[in-house]
């Protein structure tokens, strides 16, 4: 049987016309849209086309990110993406990371990875291409770092919290002050420090924080304090309590329309992870999902009775990710879909590491959106290295 011309499959393929075939594509994982765009011109004009990357961007689900350090061997570090869409992990090149040191702090949010190892610097997801900014005028270690847009167009970036090291010693007690970074002036400018309520804790290793309707929440993991800097009018909220009961660590997010927290329980029947929505205003919560106990017992392996203290949470957009940052079963994680508009909850095991995973000293994790572009960019980077080898 003859083989069919090439020639034809690809005029038949352009027979759905531009509109339908973006909308056929945009349906695709990120990086199966990547590989769509190897397939013919036609397809490879279609997807890189800013348009077509900026609504695709938009609409996308938002990566989680586990990057692992090991203090001994820089080369046993390791970086990793889960992609929800194709429900796949990628391993990423370290070479798109800063180079690690001893007082480096590093982090993702908004579309950006962020270093203060020496000076602030920062760099789009998966570009790899890092930019300095003018230094902080307080040096600092593990600080909360958020992304937002002033209405201009261009994305500010607030720096809260962290620690500074006086004679190689932390110093718990200085409240360093909020620090925003404008692009336009190329100049950071300084706002009101983390109320004095969260001086015994305040960097990213004891706070989280989301953003939300224009407010950047400071929570205390274990504390429960909880504060809101106003990304308008540069002042911080009175610091209340947010604390359900039977708590012993949680963590706050903003998942799409919806600030979240997200904790380990210590009921009658057991631990229990639990989620709660909150009230922005009121601070008042309540609880709209349970995680499964088959599942809670999959991020674990032995009787210890503080086994449960490694775990970890992050979430964006309608998914939040809860994980083990021990080596137990190499770091495993499930995920929550928070179902929008149904007010229903869906709770999945995330498929393994790809192996073989190394043991790290530190695990840093997050969840960022990711830009199509991006993403085509690093391709064909990877493309233009095997061609050169």
């Amino acid at each position: 049987m003859a083989e069919p011309d090439p020639r034809s499959i690809s005029s038949n393929w352009e027979c759905l016309g531009s509109d339908l075939t973006e909308l056929i594509l945009s349906y695709l994982p990120i990086r199966s849209i990547v590989r769509a765009g190897a397939v013919c011109k036609f397809w490879r004009s279609v997807v890189t086309r800013p348009s077509f990357s900026s609504r695709v961007s938009a609409a996308k689900k938002p990566w989680f990110f586990l990057y692992g350090q090991n203090n001994i061997f820089i080369k046993n570090n390791q970086a990793f993406a889960f992609d929800p869409e194709a429900n796949e992990w990628i391993c990423l090149p370290t070479t798109l990371f800063p180079r690690p040191c001893q007082e480096e702090f590093f982090f993702g949010s908004g579309g950006f990875f962020f270093s203060t190892s020496s000076r602030f610097s920062y760099a789009p997801i998966l570009r790899g291409i890092w930019r300095e900014t003018p230094p902080l005028r307080f040096s600092r270690c593990n600080p909360l770092i958020g992304v937002f847009d002033d209405g201009s167009g261009l994305s500010r970036f607030i720096v809260v919290g962290g620690v500074r090291f006086i004679g190689g010693l932390v110093d718990i007690e200085d409240r360093l002050a909020v620090e925003i970074y404008d692009p336009r002036l190329d100049s950071w400018e300084l706002c009101s420090p983390l109320p004095a309520n969260f001086s015994s804790g305040n960097s990213s290793q004891w706070l989280s924080s989301a953003l939300f309707r224009g407010k950047f929440f400071v929570f205390g993991i274990f504390s429960c304090f909880v504060s809101a800097f106003d990304l308008s009018l540069h002042f911080w909220s009175e610091v209340q309590t947010l604390r359900p009961p039977g708590i012993l660590f949680s963590f706050l997010l903003a998942c799409g329309d919806q600030l979240i927290l997200a904790g380990l329980c210590n009921t009658p029947r057991g631990p229990s992870f639990n989620l709660w929505r909150v009230d922005d205003g009121t601070m008042e919560f309540s609880e709209i999902a349970i995680m499964p106990q088959d599942l809670l017992c999959c991020l674990f392996d032995g009787e210890e009775d503080d086994k449960f203290a490694s775990l970890k949470c992050v979430g964006l957009g309608n998914l939040i990710y809860v994980y083990n940052e021990q080596h137990h079963k190499t770091y495993p994680a499930c995920v929550c879909e928070i179902r929008n508009g149904s007010g229903k909850c869906s709770w999945r095991k995330v498929p393994d590491l790809p192996g073989p995973v190394n043991r790290f000293h530190k695990v840093i994790s997050f969840c960022s959106t990711v830009s199509l572009n991006n993403v085509l960019m690093d391709e064909e980077g990877e493309v233009a290295h095997r061609q050169a080898n």
